[in-house]
């Protein structure tokens, strides 16, 4: 297995004013992204609202990123669930869509111990035909994986790396330091992007990359390359960014910033809604410092 690495989007769902999924504007940012040099892209992702999407819904997302992806860049398919018999059968759907790999989190709200989380994630890894990315995200879950049970997991053949949003720097390197070779850590944080990958990690799946891909997989790239003075300027001409997509829940604040660049209608679905005024304020300054066009 190689190792995956670079800059991926968490890509958002749009929707049309109604609220149905607006495929024309998802094709559209799918091939946007393509051409502004992303390395790979993450569908019905929390970014994605997946949650809010049904069934159906998903398996229409996922498809149509695969499609327009057309092989050009690999395509990363969400298929998680609180419920491991749900998760293992939206796991085994999205593999049959032709997504390149599954990204699946910690089961949010029953709160299982490191033990069931371990037979939870190996359940969807036995299921899966595509490699299986794991995803730490405490912040959402309300429980988190911890290390020692990571890198257990990491030894599974079917399981290719973790997204590792825990904000924890001592707990990722921790990860980095025992796994096996072909096993990709990736910040799931834009802030501690710098900082993962000086440690030895492999990229970042991205918030901001929706609405600044190029800079994003530019900050990365001049990282893995060992950039590490170019890539500092990169980091603190985009952390105001950074901030700015987190003054509200992701993915209220990227969708308002996709929507003052004419790419996106700024729709969600409850329980999520827009931005306030002075975050929207606050990304249009943010959007033009950091050199954004569009704006």
């Amino acid at each position: 297995m190689t190792r995956l690495q670079g800059c991926g989007t968490a890509l958002v769902t749009p929707f049309t004013e109604d609220g149905l999924v607006d495929f024309p504007a998802l094709r559209a940012l799918v091939d946007w992204q393509i051409a502004e040099g992303i390395d790979f892209l993450v569908a019905c992702g929390s970014t994605g609202e997946a949650q809010t999407l049904n069934e159906s819904e998903r398996e229409r997302v996922v498809a149509s990123v695969v499609e327009v992806a057309g092989g050009r860049v690999p395509v990363m398919a969400g298929a998680t669930n609180n419920d491991t018999a749900r998760a293992v059968d939206e796991t085994q759907r999205m593999c049959q869509l032709g997504a390149d790999y599954i990204l699946t989190a910690t089961p949010y709200y029953n709160k299982p111990t490191q033990e069931g989380l371990y037979r939870h994630f190996s359940a969807v890894a036995d299921a899966a035909t595509r490699p299986v990315c794991l995803y730490n995200v405490p912040g959402r879950t309300a429980v988190n994986l911890h290390p020692d049970i990571a890198v257990r997991l990491s030894r599974h053949g079917n399981v290719m790396g973790i997204k590792e949003a825990s904000g924890d720097l001592k707990q990722i390197m921790s990860i980095i330091g025992e796994r096996p070779d072909d096993f990709a850590v990736f910040s799931g944080d834009d802030w501690l992007t710098l900082p993962v990958i000086a440690a030895g990690g492999d990229g970042l799946i991205s918030v901001i990359s929706n609405e600044a891909p190029a800079p994003m997989t530019a900050l990365v790239h001049l990282l893995l390359s060992g950039n590490f003075e170019k890539a500092r300027t990169w980091h603190y001409r985009l952390l105001p960014l950074m901030d700015a997509n987190f003054l509200e829940t992701n993915p209220a604040p990227v969708k308002a910033a996709l929507h003052c660049m004419g790419r996106i209608h700024d729709v969600l679905r409850l329980p999520l809604v827009p931005v306030t005024d002075a975050t929207r304020t606050a990304l249009r300054s943010a959007l033009r410092a950091a050199g954004v066009d569009g704006v």
